[in-house]
């Protein structure tokens, strides 16, 4: 096929397609249609370029330093990190929403990501649906505020190790401090006591097999762990209204000076 057209042998024998030849623009928007309900299970993606708010979904597992199997469903920290980085940078960006439906996964990855949600210095709300489970409830309290739906749930359980442990003494307490700096941050971003979190934390007969509670939408409210039970339309609102008390204690700090 040159320009279009279909080359034939010698013999008027039957046309003979030239596998070389571009594309038509036909051809390469289905392809993109077909590309993009693989992806994403639509055709097209709502966009808004009016919106300052920027949505973050952390789903499936959180993968931290060990590449986890190809068929799990993870979150890399890795990804992560320069996302919020570019954030903060963002002049046109003036809120976050941190959409969760996650397992858990890599302590440390989880920690760091719940670090650095919480220094951000632009307004973030978090909302918890399906379930914010293990080092997921770091990363939920993280923000200035919380949701959970009415139906979403949170697993609150010890660390667990997984391969090669050394059985020494040291092992359990490095456990230990590790289980501290995860219970420490949870109680300094929420309004749960230390004393009820390790409560939940390590109840027996909640979970079948394992130690730990599984808290329910409201009773997470009611323990103090998340702010407030709602959804997607309450999320947006808080965080809009966050927005504005931001500009509005910035523009009455200029006009003090």
């Amino acid at each position: 096929m040159i320009g279009g057209t279909v080359l034939t042998n010698s013999n008027n024998e039957t046309p003979i397609p030239n596998e070389d030849a571009p594309p038509k623009p036909n051809d390469q928007k289905d392809m993109s249609i077909v590309e993009k309900i693989q992806q994403l299970g639509q055709t097209n993606v709502p966009a808004s370029n009016d919106s300052k708010i920027h949505c973050l979904t952390i789903i499936g597992q959180i993968e931290g330093h060990v590449a986890l199997p190809p068929q799990n469903k993870t979150t890399k920290y890795e990804h992560l990190i320069p996302q919020l980085v570019a954030i903060e940078q963002n002049p046109k960006i003036e809120g976050l929403l941190i959409v969760l439906n996650t397992v858990g996964g890599d302590v440390e990855a989880g920690l760091a990501i719940s670090e650095m949600i919480a220094t951000l210095t632009k307004p973030t709300v978090s909302i918890v649906l399906g379930g914010g489970h293990s080092i997921g409830v770091p990363i939920a309290v993280s923000t200035d505020f919380s949701f959970i739906a009415e139906t979403a749930t949170m697993t609150i359980h010890p660390i667990r190790l997984t391969g090669l442990v050394i059985g020494v003494p040291q092992t359990f307490e490095y456990l230990d401090k590790m289980q501290e700096r995860v219970t420490r941050f949870v109680t300094k971003h929420s309004n749960i006591t230390e004393e009820r979190f390790k409560e939940l934390m390590f109840t027996k007969g909640n979970l079948t097999r394992d130690i730990g509670s599984n808290v329910v939408g409201g009773d997470a409210v009611k323990y103090g762990l998340i702010d407030d039970v709602g959804g997607i339309g309450q999320a947006l609102s808080k965080l809009q209204e966050l927005i504005d008390e931001r500009k509005e204690k910035s523009n009455k700090e200029e006009n003090e000076f």
